[in-house]
């Protein structure tokens, strides 16, 4: 079930900052993937377990999700993961925040939140100046993924990113599964469930240029 929290809020204005890579990561030089939206993190700690040649972020703005999150992390031995409460856009505008781009290698937003009403668009984590913002700061070859079960929403996430000049589409899946960051080709639990029941799924990698 979708819990919908509104990252335009006020509330989120003020974002945690992300300690050093070295404070963080057993390995800070390794690839970093981020993934946005990672909920209670349960796709991450999988991928950290099974793929220890990358390191990964998870950004979640609902907070309970990220304290628990924490805390399951410290009780594993697990030091290639880490988790951010926060909206995305806010983090990644912060000057404190910059360095992280720079380390980043791939970013996947999976089954973001699809905002159905109109007016509401404007939530959607895919928009124009955050993409603008990617596309500053990610190194070339850096990829986005992005995969949702709502075609409208997919549409609206692909004519955004597609409209940057600064951002290829690839239409080779054989890296989603092979050269990037989940080799083991994990699946979240709303992949799952949506597989389960048959439904359609709709994804897309792009590379930066």
């Amino acid at each position: 079930m979708r819990q919908h929290v509104n990252p335009l809020s006020k509330h989120f204005n003020q974002i945690e900052l992300l300690p050093p890579l070295n404070e963080i990561f057993e390995h800070p030089e390794l690839p970093m993937h981020v993934d946005i939206g990672c909920a209670g993190g349960d796709y991450l700690f999988e991928l950290a377990l099974k793929n220890t040649r990358w390191n990964y972020l998870g950004i979640e703005i609902r907070e309970k999700l990220v304290n628990n999150a924490k805390f399951r992390l410290n009780e594993t031995i697990i030091r290639n993961l880490y988790f951010i409460f926060g909206n995305a856009t806010n983090i990644f505008k912060d000057s404190e925040c910059r360095f992280l781009l720079s380390n980043i290698r791939s970013i996947s937003l999976n089954f973001p939140d699809p905002w159905f009403k109109k007016k509401h668009y404007k939530r959607r984590v895919i928009q124009p100046d955050f993409i603008n913002l990617l596309s500053t700061l990610m190194q070339s070859g850096s990829l986005i993924f992005i995969k949702t079960d709502v075609k409208e929403l997919f549409d609206h996430m692909d004519l955004t990113i597609s409209n940057s000049l600064n951002f290829k589409k690839l239409n080779d899946k054989t890296l989603i599964g092979n050269e990037v960051f989940n080799p083991n080709q994990i699946q979240t639990s709303r992949e799952k469930y949506v597989i389960q029941n048959n439904l359609d799924i709709f994804e897309r990698i792009y590379i930066k240029v």
